[in-house]
């Protein structure tokens, strides 16, 4: 059975704390915004450039945001209602058809540079949630 080539409400999230933990670590906003073509959905990451930025001259431009856009996270503390934000390019992931490499990261050519059947393969950080202590359980200090 094939798999939709849409993200799942799972992945929309990972994406968006992705983007989230990207801006804290870069200091600066950094968005991902969900589009979709005939191939499949589609999310982008670009780092939103300052007005007075000269960025420098290998930087592709994106613009991200704007009406009816689907910006993940917490959209790096932008108004994302009607603005459209200059980005520096990061990188993108596509749904693909192919189970084995249902995901592909590609570059700033749009050449593929990275694929994976799992999501969290391509993300730089681990996203997954530590487990809740059990409270039933004798921890080391029970015994002070």
């Amino acid at each position: 059975m094939n798999q939709p080539l849409t993200f799942s409400d799972t992945e929309l999230t990972m994406l968006g704390k992705t983007a989230d933990a990207l801006s804290a670590y870069m200091g600066a906003a950094v968005l991902a915004e969900v589009g979709q073509t005939d191939e499949g959905d589609w999310v982008i990451f670009g780092r939103a450039l300052a007005d007075d930025t000269s960025p420098e001259k290998d930087t592709l431009h994106v613009q991200l945001g704007g009406p009816g856009a689907q910006i993940l996270g917490e959209k790096g503390g932008l108004d994302m209602g009607t603005d459209t934000y200059d980005c520096a390019f990061l990188w993108a992931i596509q749904v693909t058809a192919d189970p084995e490499e249902r995901f592909i990261r590609l570059d700033k050519d749009g050449e593929v540079f990275d694929a994976a059947s799992h999501l969290s393969v391509l993300l730089p950080f681990n996203l997954d949630e530590p487990e809740a202590p059990n409270d039933d359980e004798p921890s080391e200090h029970d015994n002070d």
